[in-house]
C-alpha cells in the first residue's frame, strides 16, 4: 500500500488505518501459519544462548496442551520478528498525511534506521546479554533451589529479553523527532545530559526483566551510547534548525 499524498479527514483516517492493520494481521498470520511447522528449530535458535548456561532442564512441558501451545507462541513471535519491517512500515506510513511534504523526504530514512536499530537490539542482545543474563539469575537460586525450568518460561525470558532490547535501540529516532519537532529543544536536551541519563537507567531497569546488574548495565551503557551517537549525528543534520531553536532560547 502506498504512502497517502496527502492529508485526509478523520474518517479517511479510520478507513487508512483498518487498511493497514488488515495488511500487518494478514502478513503475520501467513508467516505465523508458516513458521508454527519449523517452530522445533526457532526454539532451538531462541533459547539456545540461555540454554548453554541452564543446560537441558529448561525443555519440560507439564500439561497436555502445552507443546501446541508453546509451538503457536513461538510462531506469533517469530512472526513478529520477521514481519517487524511490515509492522514498523505501516505505523510510519499512517502517520505521514499529517506532515508536511518537506518533512516527508525522512520517511525512508525513519523506515530503514527503525528496521536495523531493531535489528541491532535484538543481535545485541541475543549474542551478548542472554547467556550472562542466564548465568546471573541460575546462581541466585544457590543451594536451597533445585531449578528445573518449563519451556515457556525458557521462552518467556529469551522473548521478553529480545524485544525489550530491539524496542530500546530505537533511542536516536525518539531523539531526531524530538527535536525535529521542537518537543524538546536540542539544547535543553544537551544541557540536561545527566537527567537523560538518569531516565535512561530507570528505562533500563524497567525493560530489563531480570533485573541483574549484567543486563541492566549492559542495555543502559548500550542506550546511553546510541543517545550520545545520536545527539551528534542530529546536531549534523538539523544544524539550521538547532540554531534557530538556540536564539529563541536565548531570547527568552
Amino acid at each position: 500500500m502506498p504512502i497517502s499524498p496527502k492529508r485526509m479527514p478523520f474518517m479517511g483516517h479510520i478507513a487508512e488505518l483498518r487498511r493497514r492493520l488488515f495488511i500487518v494481521i494478514l502478513v503475520l498470520g501467513t508467516l505465523a501459519v508458516g513458521l508454527y511447522f519449523v517452530s522445533d528449530q526457532i526454539y532451538t535458535l531462541l533459547v539456545g544462548p540461555a540454554q548453554k548456561v541452564i543446560g537441558t532442564q529448561g525443555s519440560f512441558t507439564f500439561d497436555v496442551l502445552e507443546g501446541m501451545t508453546n509451538r503457536f507462541r513461538l510462531a506469533v513471535w517469530a512472526a513478529l520478528i520477521v514481519g517487524s519491517p511490515v509492522i514498523i512500515y505501516h505505523a510510519l506510513s499512517f502517520f505521514v498525511p499529517a506532515f508536511k511534504p518537506k518533512e516527508r523526504r525522512w520517511f525512508l530514512w525513519t523506515f530503514f534506521a527503525a528496521v536495523v536499530l531493531f535489528a541491532a537490539g535484538i543481535a545485541f542482545c541475543y549474542l551478548l546479554i542472554l547467556a550472562p543474563s542466564a548465568e546471573w539469575l541460575v546462581q541466585q537460586n544457590g543451594e536451597t533451589f533445585d531449578l528445573m525450568l518449563r519451556a515457556s518460561s525458557m521462552m518467556q525470558f529469551s522473548m521478553w529479553f529480545m524485544v525489550g532490547f530491539g524496542a530500546a535501540f530505537e533511542v536516536p529516532i525518539v531523539v531526531f523527532y524530538l527535536v525535529y519537532f521542537e518537543v524538546v529543544p536540542y539544547k535543553t536536551l544537551r544541557q540536561n545530559w545527566r537527567v537523560v541519563w538518569v531516565v535512561i537507567i530507570v528505562v533500563a531497569a524497567m525493560i530489563t526483566p531480570d533485573w541483574s546488574p549484567v543486563s541492566m548495565g549492559a542495555l543502559a551503557g548500550a542506550m546511553i551510547g546510541l543517545f550520545e551517537a545520536s545527539m551528534a549525528l542530529v546536531h549534523i543534520l538539523l544544524r539550521k534548525k538547532i540554531r534557530a531553536q538556540k536564539l529563541e532560547l536565548d531570547e527568552d
